[in-house]
């Protein structure tokens, strides 16, 4: 560069400051007019949508009867709800790209601190067609009705059980005790949802209520949720038919819960990818902050979000409402017990959301008022 050249840049140097200046100032009269929350939740849609990709064509059909009707007229419930998004993982969504997306997030929304193998050796079981999704239409035009069946104190004295009954799939959490509250809760499962950690609790807990096993018949679909490696670790012993043979569970035989012959169509995983984008965008609890390491949503509420984007009607029964200190905490609980709120889970939040799915019409949700304030057999 010559010396004249090098002098008329530099006189031009002011003025290329000015320009970058306005151009900064630009920016942060638009970042402070922007909800730092909305850039944050459009940079996950971003990744969501990048993810998604040309992996998935288009939404599947639905029948006129679909929920996803109502949802697509209403702008709000229209920008929270993506179908797209896969509800389980299985042997064919395992890829070395999706390893690199996934293993730096902390369980149940990655695999952070997990073995690459083990993962992979778990969904490589996960073969058949029938890992991938929870029911096939058997017409394109079929409305698929799904009851969801919690636990809460609610149901005690309801009579609900034939309601229950008429849906095509149900699905039940933890400690879902049916016998001598067949009236009230139904006798019919399709789904069984769990972590194993709140399988065993569940065992552990309401034993001498009667819950001494998870459901069993070869109908019965088990929904793991990877809450950690020891799910991943008892999914590959219950599909392989063979003890737990490390980690936590070590010992422990699948069969004690599954039965001796369980067949590798009857189990289900929930992918992480969905577990974090119904936490994003429907139970993003300020809990989350507080206890990264140990709140997600309640096991019911991870049932309740996965029929909702599966099913084309559902119903949720023996889940919070608005009046949930006048019923017990559990229909099976001999006394009255109060619904205690713990840390790991956001309950109110999740009763505020199931109130406005409710009103908008996307989910019916079993209300009443309470005729018997403290109940006992």
């Amino acid at each position: 560069m010559s010396a004249r050249n090098m002098k008329s840049w530099i006189c031009k140097l002011p003025l290329l400051a000015l320009c970058v200046l306005f151009i900064y100032w630009k920016f942060l009269e638009f970042m402070s007019a922007e909800d730092w929350r909305s850039i944050y939740q459009r940079a996950f849609l971003e990744d969501e949508d990048s993810w998604i990709g040309n992996n998935i064509a288009e939404e599947e059909a639905v029948p006129a009867c679909s929920m996803r009707h109502t949802i697509k007229k209403d702008d709000s419930l229209r920008k929270d709800f993506n179908f797209l998004v896969p509800v389980l993982q299985w042997r064919d969504t395992f890829t070395q790209s999706e390893w690199q997306k996934l293993h730096n997030l902390a369980s149940p929304y990655g695999w952070k601190e997990q073995s690459y193998d083990e993962i992979g050796k778990t969904l490589s079981l996960l073969w058949h067609p029938s890992n991938s999704r929870l029911f096939t239409r058997n017409m394109t035009d079929e409305c698929v009705r799904c009851a969801v069946v919690g636990n809460g104190g609610i149901l005690k004295g309801s009579g609900q059980g034939k309601a229950i009954n008429s849906h095509h799939y149900v699905f039940r959490v933890n400690g879902a005790i049916i016998k001598g509250f067949e009236d009230d809760v139904g006798t019919k499962t399709s789904f069984y949802g769990f972590t194993i950690n709140s399988l065993k609790n569940s065992l552990a807990a309401y034993y001498e209520d009667g819950f001494n096993m998870v459901p069993r018949n070869p109908d019965i679909q088990y929904i793991f949720i990877p809450a950690g490696t020891r799910d991943y670790v008892m999914l590959a012993a219950a599909i392989q038919g063979v003890p737990v043979l490390s980690g936590f569970d070590k010992g422990d035989r699948p069969s004690q819960y599954f039965g001796d012959y369980p067949q590798v169509n009857q189990f289900k995983m929930l992918h992480p990818r969905f577990i974090k984008y119904v936490t994003e965008r429907f139970l993003k609890s300020p809990l989350l902050e507080e206890y990264p390491d140990l709140y997600m949503p309640s096991t019911g509420a991870l049932m309740l979000l996965t029929a909702l984007h599966t099913c084309d009607q559902v119903s949720a029964y023996g889940f919070i409402t608005e009046n949930y200190n006048e019923f017990s905490d559990h229909y099976f609980d001999k006394e009255k017990k109060d619904l205690v709120f713990y840390a790991n889970h956001d309950m109110q939040m999740e009763g505020l959301l199931w109130k406005l799915l409710h009103s908008r019409k996307v989910m019916w949700l079993y209300q009443r008022q309470n005729q018997n304030p403290s109940p006992k057999n």
